[in-house]
């Protein structure tokens, strides 16, 4: 059956999908992109292994579809912070607001952006990594783009604004990854949110012109 033209998708085999891509999320965010097996993620899965090689080619395939699924939520989840009716300090406020939900609500694909395991010597590797570096500088561009904005508008004082935003986006991890601590150091939701928002206070308040 087809609708305006389109062939409609196999409710069976996107079932099929999603449940390799949920499976792949897990298995890839725990450990080097070498060290896991199609075996693995297809039993995750619920699935047959040549579904793997049916829907994406090859693990690498679905790995980068994996990576490229983790950049477009990690994109919705910043296009809430970067709306017209922020001021540009406003703007990297919600930001640090939208990483903290997206760390919590979505932490594979956190983890797989943030702190992204070595993904080894495949063919493909190069150009996944390639990838994702590009998409991640992508996001960290809206950070500049706000900073310079303010600079512009005389709010934020004269600046390096790509330094900047690797502060704020590497202060911001640092703080996340607080969460994975096994000691005494280890912060739980409520705490992560604190120290979020004071470290984004105090980088906002050293932006600003005194």
């Amino acid at each position: 059956m087809t609708t305006g033209g389109t062939k409609a998708r196999d409710p069976r085999k996107q079932r099929t999908i999603d449940a390799l891509l949920k499976a792949a999320e897990t298995v890839f965010a725990g450990r080097p992109f070498e060290e896991t097996t199609v075996e693995e993620i297809a039993e995750h899965a619920g699935v047959a292994v040549g579904s793997i090689y049916n829907n994406f080619g090859s693990k690498a395939g679905l790995h980068a579809a994996v990576v490229d699924r983790a950049l477009d939520v990690d994109r919705e989840y910043m296009d809430r912070a970067y709306t017209p009716d922020r001021s540009p300090i406003e703007q990297l406020e919600a930001a640090a607001e939208q990483y903290l939900r997206f760390y919590l609500e979505q932490p594979e694909f956190f983890r797989m952006l943030a702190f992204p395991a070595p993904l080894g010597n495949y063919p493909a590797a190069a150009e996944t990594a390639a990838r994702l570096a590009h998409r991640v500088d992508e996001q960290n561009a809206r950070m500049i783009d706000a900073i310079e904005r303010g600079i512009a508008e005389g709010a934020i004082r004269p600046l390096d604004a790509r330094k900047a935003a690797t502060v704020l986006w590497a202060s911001w991890n640092g703080v996340l990854s607080l969460a994975w601590r096994p000691d005494a150091l280890r912060e739980d939701e409520a705490g992560l949110a604190e120290l979020l928002s004071l470290a984004t206070d105090i980088a906002s308040w050293g932006l600003r012109i005194s």
